[in-house]
């Protein structure tokens, strides 16, 4: 791979000195310094004058142009934007030169090392020091002592003069090599500072970057330690690779959209909030960019605003984060947990922008780019570091063959008859000349003065077999450099191994790469409005506190409205709203609820049939009227009822008297009426004139079972057919979850609740009474195995079926016949758990298997899994009640 090209060294000049600037009255022009002269009499105002002062024609606009350019270009390319080179800003670069020069293995104040800075930084003491303190934080180039603050409270390093550091042995193998360094001088001249540092590791990935600029900005991501090594081998190699973020402060990431880092992307990233119990939450891990301190702010600002109802927040923060919320009495916690993620900085969405300077110009990329350029100068570095090493091998080679020949052939003895130094110099070379055939290379004026510089007492210890064994190892390491220079990518390899090896251990992925679900606000906002009706004068809202209480709801719910004459209309909760007079139901509309089901009975117009319909409402615009009948005039309903799960109803008809009617009453069934939309006009229910309709009974839901699915990405259940088909489910049905901790819990099919935050479910499937558990855990070097039938019907709690927490689950199923196979230290072996053990109580501590030292246990063998099509969904559904009982197993 060819190497990025490195910028040229520029020589540095000295500093101008600051000119003196006074204004001649005599000749009316200012005189700046001794060189140059402004005519502000002249007539064209701008005027550049040599010494001599003749006028050289520059226009004033332009002079502001080149100002401009040079100043956005200068806060490009020297302070907001890194290098791909070495992944530094200029004031990071030179913090990392001044520590190296201060370098002797012990801590050094950091006030010390700023002021060292300022040597090569001409800016302040204070932007040094900010820098410093976030190269220091993120944990990979410095060895830190002394409270350098923390990026998870927000808190500040102390003053520099309590604080030290020193370079990281991380730091000292990837980051410096002065013989490979490009120097160029400092900006005033006094000094030498590398152009760049010769890394050889893809710093700007691992430790990020954010800057802004005059006209553009960066923000790159960090990137894990670990993930970069392997990548940078999977380059090399030619394989593909994924570079997603992660981030020190932990909590969950959603990169479908990252775009590898380049601009236009997006990533959202969760805090983790896991459920100590019903009436309490904790947030042990808060997303990237914020603090505990900003989190809880924003926690307390939403609650104000009515979005979340909570009780009290605790900041118990210490080395971990700990926010402990109290929930308010009646609060869900799955739903405050996602109204957290909606309405709180517990959710955040940052925007990657991967700008960096190439080639002295700012360019825009992908993260994966940008490794592909650290891989090259990587491998460019070592080839340099090869080549310099094979230089001094071959030099140290050279004299020490010539040293050995000047001894042993005692070609030093014609020193004594010398009369003169070049008359000595000119007789040990012709001395050596019959035996250059032995040497790689000629001989030069400086080797034969070097060896006359050989002492008495060294040629008189000299011992020919140490000597030959010092060149035979010199030979074996010229050697080994040449074939690492033949083989160049496998020492790459071999070089990024060493850095996993040697610095991998502790930088495991921190954050959790997760798919998020969209968590619409109005679904999880808290309930801080109550919404009245005056049904007779036709307002809604939440100001009519004297009227008709109708529902809690939030203030970014909507309402629904139907009106006598039959028309409908949503609009948003507001406090007084008019929708016409004779409301006849009022409620909080959910969109896209496909089980609601409206019956209506109207007479159509004023001596019209009368009708009847079921119907369901779906997309409308808001605040427009809907007519549900036929839209004639005098059009009247004569009953109205909501249906929360598509039950059907028995009503009571009565008729007005009419002397050929025999039958003045009679009942009617909804049943068989097909569900329609709200558009279609309905069923003749009787061609006479109506006095009355009422309910006589509900019955059951005529929609049949809700299938229902599990998503194993944002680990939700849903009805829209994402990820696996888990049943179809009555309002009564229970779900089964099984927990990888050894605990299962039955839960209701409210797709508002949550499974990752009571910890990861290993099986969700809907719950039978005849349904059996099978499980294979590990109580310390013992193996168990054990079956048995969920013996509780309490919904929501979970209950641990191992012996004690200190047991390891190592596979559970509550699929019928399974059949395992243990991996073992030696071998594999197949355990067949309903021909190996009993059905017990689910405490009962099962059955030890014979098998030793059980490294993992595999499903091979079982019913009932796997992703369906919506096809496979309503066949299964139809044969389900004689069907093998199913789960979802991820």
């Amino acid at each position: 791979m060819a190497a990025q090209k490195p910028r040229k060294p520029t020589t540095g000049a000295k500093a101008a000195p600051k000119s003196n600037v006074r204004a001649s009255r005599k000749d009316e022009s200012l005189e700046v310094g001794s060189t140059v002269l402004w005519d502000v009499a002249a007539e064209g105002v701008g005027e550049r004058l040599d010494t001599r002062g003749m006028a050289q024609a520059k226009p004033l606009g332009s002079m502001y142009e080149d100002y401009f350019l040079e100043y956005a270009s200068y806060v490009i390319l020297d302070r907001a934007v890194p290098y791909v080179d070495d992944g530094f800003k200029p004031v990071q670069r030179r913090i990392l030169h001044a520590m190296a020069e201060l370098d002797d293995g012990r801590f050094t104040k950091a006030a010390n090392i700023i002021g060292s800075a300022m040597q090569f930084h001409p800016h302040g003491d204070a932007s040094i020091g900010d820098a410093m303190v976030g190269i220091g934080q993120k944990g990979l180039l410095f060895d830190i002592q002394g409270n350098w603050g923390n990026v998870l409270t927000g808190d500040s390093a102390a003053a520099p003069r309590y604080i030290e550091a020193r370079l990281s042995k991380f730091a000292k193998e990837v980051v410096f090599n002065p013989k490979t360094t490009e120097w160029q001088l400092s900006y005033d001249g006094r000094k030498q500072e590398p152009v760049t540092l010769p890394v050889k590791f893809p710093l700007l990935l691992a430790q990020g970057a954010d800057g802004i600029a005059v006209g553009l900005s960066t923000k790159i991501l960090p990137h894990n330690f670990v993930e970069l090594i392997e990548a940078s081998i999977a380059l090399l190699r030619k394989r593909s690779f994924t570079l997603v973020p992660d981030f020190i402060s932990g909590g969950m990431v959603d990169v479908s959209d990252y775009r590898a880092g380049e601009r236009g992307g997006r990533v959202r990233v969760r805090a983790r909030i896991v459920e100590r119990d019903k009436k309490t939450l904790a947030i042990t891990e808060v997303p990237y960019s914020t603090t505990t301190q900003s989190l809880i702010d924003s926690i307390l600002k939403a609650n104000d605003k009515g979005k979340i109802k909570i009780k009290q927040v605790e900041d118990n923060t210490a080395r971990n984060v700990e926010i402990v919320i109290h929930l308010a009495p009646g609060v869900s916690p799955d739903v405050t947990i996602d109204a957290l993620y909606a309405f709180t900085d517990c959710e955040v969405s940052l925007a990657p922008n991967c700008c960096v300077i190439v080639n002295d110009q700012p360019r825009f990329t992908t993260v994966d780019e940008v490794l592909r350029l650290s891989v090259e100068r990587t491998v460019a570095l070592l080839k340099l570091e090869l080549e310099i090493r094979l230089e001094e091998l071959e030099a140290q080679w050279h004299f020490a063959s010539l040293e050995k020949i000047f001894i042993e052939k005692r070609i030093y003895r014609v020193l004594e008859e010398a009369d003169t130094f070049e008359q000595a110099l000119e007789m040990i070379l012709a001395g050596l000349k019959q035996y250059i055939k032995r040497l790689r290379r000629p001989i030069t004026d400086d080797d034969i003065i070097r060896l006359t510089e050989i002492r008495i007492k060294r040629i008189s210890k000299f011992d020919s077999k140490r000597a030959d064994e010092a060149i035979a190892a010199l030979e074996a390491e010229i050697a080994e450099v040449n074939a690492n220079l033949s083989t160049l990518t496998d020492y790459a390899v071999k070089y990024y191994q060493g850095l996993l090896k040697t610095y991998g251990k502790g930088r495991e992925r921190r954050t959790e790469v997760r798919t998020f679900d969209v968590i619409e606000a109005r679904a999880v906002a808290a309930a801080n409005v109550k919404l009245y009706v005056n049904r007779a004068e036709g307002f809604v809202g939440s100001s009519l506190k004297k009227d008709e209480f109708v529902a809690d709801c939030s203030d970014l719910d909507e309402v629904i409205v139907f009106r006598g004459d039959g028309v409908m209309q949503v609009s948003r909760v507001s406090e007084k709203a008019f929708f016409g007079k004779n409301i006849v139901h009022v409620e909080v509309f959910k969109r896209g609820d496909d089980r609601m089901v409206y019956h209506l009975i109207y007479q159509d117009g004023k001596h019209g049939n009368v009708l009847v319909k079921r119907f369901q409402v779906g997309g409308v615009t808001r605040d427009k009227e809907y007519h549900l009948t036929r839209g004639t005039a005098g059009t009247q309903v004569l009953y109205f009822s909501a249906n929360p799960n598509g039950e059907s109803e028995v009503v009571s008809v009565t008729l007005k008297p009419n002397a050929r009617l025999r039958k003045t009453q009679f009942d009617f069934d909804f049943t068989p009426i097909a569900i329609k939309g709200r558009q279609a006009a309905g069923n003749i229910l009787s061609r006479n004139a109506v006095r009355k309709v009422i309910r006589k009974s509900r019955g059951a839901s005529t929609l049949g079972g809700r299938a229902l699915y599990f998503d194993t990405a944002s680990l939700r259940l849903n009805a829209e057919g994402y990820g696996h088909f888990i049943g179809q489910f009555e309002p009564d049905d229970q779900i089964l979850v099984l927990y990888a901790d050894g605990s299962y819990e039955l839960t209701t099919t409210d797709l508002g609740q949550r499974f990752d935050s009571a910890g990861k479910p290993l099986e969700v499937g809907k719950f039978y009474a005849e349904r059996i558990i099978t499980a294979i855990y590990q109580d310390g070097a013992d193996t168990y195995l054990k079956r048995f039938a969920i013996e509780t019907s309490t919904a929501g709690k979970k209950y641990l079926y191992l012996p004690d927490e200190t047991c390891k689950l190592l596979l559970a199923t509550s699929n019928a016949e399974p059949v395992f196979k243990l991996k073992l230290r030696k071998g594999e072996a197949e355990v067949n758990a309903e021909e190996t053990v009993d059905v017990m109580g689910w405490k009962a501590r099962g059955k030890k298997l014979p098998h030793e030292k059980v490294l993992a246990a595999e499903l091979l063998w079982y019913q009932g899994l796997g992703e369906v099509s919506a096809e496979e969904a309503a066949l299964e559904a139809e044969e389900e009640a004689s069907a093998q009982p199913k789960g979802t197993l991820f």
